[in-house]
This record gives structure tokens, C-alpha cells and sequence, in this order.
């Protein structure tokens, strides 16, 4: 990984913490990667907000283009 890079970690695993509680965690090594990268998603709460962001420009450019609107300028 390249320092600086951002980290998007959309992977979850189910996994049982010292007190047998079940909690998800991603597929990155967050305290590794986190010294190196600029950014990076928690697990779980990261990738959620983002997805929903993504969602409603898409819906927000489709309404658009549908009624022969320009695009947004974001």
C-alpha cells in the first residue's frame, strides 16, 4: 500500500471478541493500515454512508436526465 492511499474496506466478518461476543470486523488490518494511510473506513459504519451518498446522486441523475434536465454540478 502506498502511503497516503485510501483505504475503502468494504469486507465484514463475523467474529467472537475474548468475552465470546459476536462483533464484525473488516478484512483490513485497521491499526496496520491506519499508520500508513490517509484515510480509511471503519467496519462496521464506513462504507454504509457512503453507499447511501452514491445512491441518491445516482437517483438525483437519473431524475435529471429523465426530464431532459442538465446534471448537477456537485
Amino acid at each position: 500500500m502506498k502511503p497516503g492511499a485510501t483505504v475503502i474496506d468494504v469486507g465484514i466478518n463475523p467474529v467472537a471478541d475474548r468475552e465470546g461476543r459476536r462483533r464484525v470486523v473488516g478484512d483490513v488490518d485497521f491499526a496496520a493500515v491506519r499508520a500508513v494511510a490517509g484515510a480509511i473506513t471503519p467496519v462496521p459504519g464506513g462504507v454504509g454512508p457512503m453507499t447511501i451518498a452514491c445512491l441518491l446522486r445516482n437517483t438525483l441523475l437519473a431524475a435529471c436526465r429523465r426530464r431532459s434536465l442538465p446534471d448537477p454540478l456537485f
